[in-house]
């Protein structure tokens, strides 16, 4: 479901030296994608356009991340977002639609695995290939020199859950189909950069920090606090 928030005549969010005309955030019913949505709507000058690719409102997780996954749903949306932003296009993608299996080696099987990347690596790719266009359009209209987030970006929220450098530190973390996606994203992220760099794209993965919601009772923070970070 894709929910489409408009600031004033010529809304620009600027704060800091940063400016966007358009953003769109996956993933964005609770917890992570829901607080960036907020905070990008309550900037002093928000963005002219803040999409939210809302999960589905009934809380199937399988309907939830449909819309990732299946490129019918993703061509859906794209044409939505080009109706509202024209020539304009897209400043920031921020991929942050996720999911996860309680599975550790022994019990970890390829339906539950197949589910996950799908979803955490496999969606990224997807919404990123349809949206590049706007993206590319973006910026090639922005005056910004060099690789900004005010000019064009893809951002992919990963997780240090798939950092191989630190995994000693989280062996007891057994969430095995999640911690593979997300370094399969980080992989991703990496030929992104590589690839979108000349076309003025910026193409970043964050680890933004793990928030409580109802799929992630584990989180260490609440929605309010990880906003004011």
């Amino acid at each position: 479901m894709l929910e489409a928030e408009a600031a004033g005549p010529g809304g620009m969010a600027k704060t800091a030296g940063f400016s966007v005309f358009s953003v769109l955030v996956t993933g964005s019913d609770q917890g992570i994608g829901l607080g960036l949505v907020k905070r990008f709507l309550e900037l002093p000058c928000p963005p002219k356009w803040v999409f939210a690719t809302s999960l589905d409102l009934q809380g199937e997780e399988s309907k939830q991340t449909k819309y990732v996954t299946n490129l019918e749903s993703i061509q859906s949306a794209l044409k939505e977002v080009e109706k509202c932003v024209g020539e304009g296009g897209m400043n920031i993608l921020i991929n942050n639609a996720g999911t996860s299996s309680p599975n550790d080696l022994e019990t970890e099987n390829a339906k539950d695995m197949m589910r996950v990347y799908s979803v955490n690596t496999i969606g990224p790719l997807q919404m990123t290939q349809a949206f590049l266009p706007l993206l590319k359009r973006a910026a090639r209209r922005s005056p910004c020199q060099g690789l900004s987030s005010s000019k064009a970006a893809i951002i992919n929220i990963s997780s240090i859950a798939g950092s191989i450098e630190n995994v000693v530190f989280l062996k007891n973390v057994k969430i095995i189909a999640y911690r593979c996606s997300k370094v399969a994203l980080n992989m991703l992220t990496k030929c992104q950069a590589l690839e979108y760099s000349a076309d003025g794209i910026m193409s970043i993965a964050i680890h933004p920090g793990s928030v409580k919601t109802a799929r992630n009772p584990h989180g260490k923070k609440f929605l309010q606090e990880s906003m004011c970070l």
